[in-house]
Formats: C-alpha cells, structure tokens, sequence
C-alpha cells in the first residue's frame, strides 16, 4: 500500500473523475483539498454535516483518507466522523465538523476554501466495492449517470451493485 503521487492522482481524475469539479489550485503535495458546497458559519460547540462541493469518486483498487487542514484545527475546527472513503463510493461527503474555539467564536468556511485532504491508497487483494445507503449521496441523477459507465468499467459483477444502490420502489 502506498499514497498516490501527484501524477497518479491527475491520471486518475482524468480518467475516471475521482474528483469532480477539479481545480488544479486545490492539489496540494501528495493529495487534493476539497471545498465545501456552501458557506457555513459554526459557532461554539455547535455541530453540524457540512457537504462537499467535489464529487469523489474511490477506485476499486484504491481507498481514500480524510485530514483537516491545520489552518481549521488552529482555531478550534474539528473533523468528527472517520477518516475513510471505502474503494468503489461516489457522491459529496458529508464532513461533520464542530467548533470547539477556546475563544468561543463563530468559524466561517467560504465555499472554495480549502477544508479537507483527501489522499489515495492503492490496496492489494481483490476489489470489495462499497455497496450501501450512501452510495451516490449528494448528487444529481444527472450527476449518478456520469459515473455509471465508470462503474461498469470497473466493476466485473456491477449489475448484482445495481439491485442495491438502485431498489425498486
């Protein structure tokens, strides 16, 4: 197992969006910054699911990791839920963040801000994509039929993820 380079990472976005809208200013060392969809303003002790701006999309031969930038933590951010993205996901991630300032003061990220790292690790082993409730989470279906043909492409038994992500009702 082993972080992707820069030049891995662009290869993959261009060949499979795993990050989408891309912006070349967001790449940062071994990894890419996300951004928040919407301005928001936490004020002390408050809790809140903050979405991405970019879609990410994980390879099946790859899981991601999640950290703060340290410009947040310094004034009291913190980044609550786990630090991976399973191998096979796509949608915004929902970043639970909450404002513990020693200063009690509001903490406003500006949509484009730089707020989180995402980095990816290639994995060994055979692919177990991720099959559940979150799968798509945030997107348009404009947005989903994008990553459908990426997803049959990297997906030998797809159709049996299919029956899951796409019940009918």
């Amino acid at each position: 197992m082993c972080i992707l380079g820069k030049d891995k990472l662009v290869e993959l976005i261009d060949e499979y969006r795993i990050i989408h809208p891309f912006e070349e200013r967001l790449l940062d060392g071994d990894g890419y910054v996300l951004t928040v969809k919407e301005v928001v303003t936490l004020h002390y002790l408050e809790h809140r699911n903050v979405i991405s701006h970019q879609i990410v999309f994980t390879p099946t031969n790859y899981v991601a990791h999640l950290t703060a930038k340290s410009r947040f933590g310094r004034l009291g951010l913190s980044f609550l839920n786990s630090v991976k993205v399973h191998s096979g996901w796509v949608g915004r991630l929902a970043m639970e963040l909450v404002n513990l300032s020693n200063e009690r003061t509001p903490i406003t990220i500006k949509r484009g801000e730089p707020l989180i790292h995402i980095e990816y690790i290639s994995r060994n082993g055979e692919p177990s994509p991720y099959v559940g409730e979150y799968q798509f989470q945030f997107m348009s279906p404009k947005e989903v039929r994008t990553y459908i043909p990426i997803l049959k492409k990297m997906i030998p038994n797809y159709q049996d993820y299919e029956k899951v992500w796409f019940k009918e009702t």
